[in-house]
């Protein structure tokens, strides 16, 4: 639209892009307001759009991401999760164990990790594993306990759903739905997330091209949902000395692409604690956003992922590093009083 253009004018663009049998969507920055057009594009809506009082311009997005794309949203997103910010000047620091186990336990490393830093409370209460004779996570136990630790300590909390069925369930309780690697590509339930209309935290496949993931991350934004940030964990190569291999590439080449928070998961790349921090500080210098990061005060007890899982003294020494690659990048290290 045109700089200036009246509320009237962009109304009627809305509706006559619903009328030419689009979707339309509305994006507005500090300067410029612009409405994307999704759907099937027909020879003769460029020059209708084009014609409307009010227009600047009509210019076709050539990635197959549309709205996840540059080319419709110019400025970064900053998505909030009940007061904590993921893009911008921030840096928003995820924290908990890998698996909700009991309330003691949880209670324990909850209030560890946000003495130390942590923003955001995670825990899986639903465990997608390898071995259906491993741990599978509490199910609903386990995400009440942990909105309970989240309330008493005063931060969100985030959580993987593993099926479009349970979407309903899970988002009772958290504040962030989590899409798990294995999930990156189940569209069924990539659309029920999108339509529940809770923040998103969508792990990339580790088999997953950057192009396929943004175009998981686009079946959310389709759903009208446009709080979305995306992960980085980790992607299956030739390696076997890690878990993962940590994308860092990822991170700069999303952000080009994309206008999306973007953090990264250092705990499921390495799959060994000494390799953990690291990886962090390399994604940080990188420009994510953030990280969310698996921590254990007893680790040899942990009934899943012990092994990468840091222990809270080193967590907090880690935040204090990211607080200080932060500040020479021009980043604040989030903080909830």
């Amino acid at each position: 639209m045109q700089p200036g253009a009246s509320e009237a004018q962009i109304e009627h663009v809305l509706e006559r892009i619903g009328e030419l049998g689009l979707t339309p969507h509305l994006s507005r920055g500090q300067f410029r307001t612009i409405i994307g057009a999704i759907g099937d594009k027909q020879p003769h809506h460029q020059g209708v759009l084009e014609a409307i009082d009010g227009v600047e311009r009509v210019v076709p997005i050539m990635q197959p991401f549309k709205l996840a794309s540059r080319e419709f949203h110019t400025d970064n997103t900053v998505v909030e999760v009940a007061g904590v910010k993921f893009g911008g000047a921030d840096l928003a620091i995820i924290a908990g164990p890998c698996a909700v186990e009991d309330r003691q336990m949880l209670g324990r490393i909850g209030s560890a990790v946000r003495q130390r830093g942590a923003v955001m409370l995670r825990g899986g209460a639903f465990k997608p594993r390898t071995s259906p004779y491993d741990f599978q996570g509490l199910g609903e136990e386990g995400l009440k306990m942990l909105r309970e630790v989240g309330d008493e300590l005063g931060v969100p909390i985030v959580s993987e759903v593993l099926a479009a069925a349970d979407v309903e369930l899970v988002g009772r309780y958290v504040d962030m739905f989590q899409i798990g690697a294995r999930n990156t590509q189940n569209f069924q339930l990539l659309k029920e997330v999108g339509d529940a209309g809770k923040p998103v935290l969508m792990k990339r496949g580790f088999a997953a091209t950057i192009r396929e993931y943004l175009m998981s991350a686009e079946y959310v934004l389709s759903r009208g949902n446009r709080d979305v940030v995306l992960c980085e964990r980790g992607i299956k190569t030739f390696e076997t000395e890690v878990r993962f291999t940590l994308d860092v590439s990822a991170v700069p080449v999303i952000k080009h692409y994309c206008h999306l928070p973007v953090i990264v998961d250092p705990s499921h790349a390495a799959g060994n604690r000494q390799y953990v921090v690291a990886l962090a500080l390399a994604g940080i210098a990188a420009g994510a956003d953030g990280i969310i990061v698996e921590v254990h005060d007893r680790p040899e007890e942990a009934r899943c992922d012990g092994a990468q899982a840091l222990l809270p003294e080193t967590f907090g020494e880690m935040v204090e590093q990211i607080r200080k690659i932060g500040a020479v990048l021009g980043r604040n290290t989030s903080s909830r009083q």
